[in-house]
């Protein structure tokens, strides 16, 4: 493409560094309900001074020389990210882009993808920012599913060459001020395209960067691929406050020791990651190695084990431990704080207590909101939550208004999950109503069945899934991972769950094996693996 003089800045940043503060009354939700009375704990709105384009900028004019980005052992400094981001906006300029048509990304993690996703936030140009691990056929059907014409690759990775999609798509109208359009992993069709709009992009990186005290000279780890909503923390939120952001190679995600070393040498204060990265970092430390330089770990995106769980505090010793829950759609919705005894506690952790902001009801089987303590299945509102997938179609059973007994002028995501919320006002994730099958007759949730594999001293990993069966209704498939050097056996297996499961929840197939479990692109387990190849 013909490189073109780059637009001066859509919007004027002031000539000192931002930092959150308060914001005008009156600001809605990204779907146009307003946020009455959801405010942060300290009184102020959730919504920074400056959008996060702005703020880096901001940094950038202000602090040119401040490092931005860590990459092995190449640092990034705020001047040289935003002259990066101006060379991919001239790509950008030199483009017969209609205005709010989006374009499509497949990027790598790397600085330069870093600067082309800024490149599109600066221009105010939504953009398809999908897994590269799909297959050619489904990238595909989802660029042409957005109406995104233009596939952009970053500076120095090669261009992807994708099949044409199946049939065309019509070309969505976005709303005004939508950023990323990021995707659901998908599980046995299209994934689903979730539309987010800037400014509840913005709310959410106010108050990470009050909770995790992100700012200049605070480094946080980024192990999540561009695509997953983790990054939004790791990435866009530390690089909106000012700090520093240590990326991850995802050619080295599992390379246990590598990633230690790089957490040794660059010291974030920050880390979240899913919890196969912190059985990573347990695997490759020992007994000796400790992180003392982290000050806040989270976890999310899966359940995290016991062994892992009680590990924690010696290896992140001077370290706060969080469990956050959250969905691609509501963007983080919920979050625990453990205290030193809870690493020892009985499994499932919490997920906590909404975040500020954040309005969630259960419902009970019955379709109506509970009051007080109960079990069912979990609505969340979300400052920071889509309107709607970018096919509205797929929105029904999740984008809702609200059940019986919620009180009116909201709209709700139906989360699928299972919970239970305590006497405390604690909610306890039970499974996903997904995963309740039915096995000769008998209701049996998978999710269970995981946990008590987990509880199995010597399993580090273990996945469950359901394949229909004509007599039976479903019949599961077990797999797991058993630690170095166990004997752990089907039948030594097959007993222990016998004593804590009814028998129709035990897994017909057991299957055991020494290396890891197979990983989707966000580096959870593949529950999808552990089925058996269709003939």
């Amino acid at each position: 493409m013909t490189d073109t003089t780059p637009a001066p800045d859509t919007a004027p940043a002031p000539d000192t560094a931002p930092a959150p503060g308060t914001a005008p009354a009156g600001d809605d939700f990204a779907d146009g309900t307003a946020p009455a009375g959801d405010d942060f704990a300290d009184g102020t709105a959730a919504v920074p001074p400056l959008a996060l384009p702005d703020a880096v900028l901001a940094h950038a004019r202000t602090r040119p020389a401040a490092p931005a980005l860590i990459w092995h052992e190449r640092t990034v400094s705020y001047g040289e990210l935003a002259d990066a981001a101006q060379a991919e906006r001239a790509r950008l300029g030199a483009l017969d882009l209609r205005p709010g048509e989006p374009v499509g990304l497949l990027a790598v993690k790397s600085p330069e993808a870093i600067a082309l996703v800024l490149a599109c936030l600066i221009e105010r140009r939504p953009f398809l920012l999908p897994s590269p691990q799909l297959a050619p056929a489904l990238l595909a059907a989802l660029f042409a599913q957005a109406g995104a014409r233009h596939l952009l690759t970053p500076a120095g990775q090669d261009r992807a060459r994708l099949p044409a999609p199946p049939r065309p798509a019509p070309v969505p109208t976005l709303a005004a001020g939508t950023s990323f359009l990021l995707t659901t992993s998908g599980s046995t069709d299209l994934p689903k395209i979730v539309p987010l709009a800037q400014a509840g992009v913005d709310r959410f990186t106010a108050w990470a960067h009050d909770t995790f005290d992100l700012g200049p000279g605070r480094t946080v780890a980024n192990y999540a691929p561009l695509n997953f909503d983790l990054a939004l923390l790791d990435v866009w939120a530390t690089l909106a406050a000012g700090g520093t952001c240590l990326l991850i190679d995802p050619a080295q995600a599992l390379n246990a020791r590598h990633l230690l070393a790089q957490l040794t040498r660059h010291r974030p204060h920050v880390l979240q990651a899913v919890p196969l990265a912190y059985a990573l970092l347990l695997q490759a430390a020992g007994t000796h190695t400790v992180l003392d330089g982290v000050e806040h770990a989270a976890f999310t995106g899966d359940a995290i084990d016991a062994r892992t769980l009680a590990a924690l505090p010696a290896l992140l010793p001077g370290a706060r431990l969080y469990n956050i829950y959250g969905c691609t759609e509501t963007n983080d919705s919920f979050l625990h704080r453990l205290d030193r005894l809870d690493a020892a506690a009985a499994l499932p952790v919490p997920i906590g207590t909404p975040l500020p902001g954040v309005r969630t009801l259960i419902a009970g089987p019955d379709g109506t909101a509970l009051a007080g303590a109960g079990s069912g299945e979990l609505y969340v509102s979300t400052p920071f939550q889509a309107a709607g997938y970018l096919d509205r179609s797929r929105d029904a059973g999740r984008f809702t208004t609200q059940p019986d007994g919620a009180g009116p002028g909201r709209r709700w995501f139906r989360t699928g999950d299972l919970v239970t919320r305590d006497e405390a006002g604690r909610v306890h994730l039970t499974g996903r109503s997904d995963f309740q099958v039915k096995v000769r007759g008998v209701a049996v949730n998978t999710a269970e069945v995981e946990r008590v594999l987990l509880a199995h001293p010597e399993v580090r990993e273990a996945a469950v899934a359901a394949e229909s069966d004509p007599l039976t209704g479903k019949r599961l498939h077990a797999a797991v991972q058993r630690a170095p050097g166990s004997a752990l056996n089907t039948l030594l297996l097959r007993e222990h769950l016998a004593r804590n499961l009814p028998r129709a929840a035990v897994p017909e197939r057991l299957a055991i094996q020494d290396g890891p479990l197979a990983k989707t692109a966000t580096g959870k387990v593949d529950r999808k693996a552990v089925l058996p190849a269709a003939p």
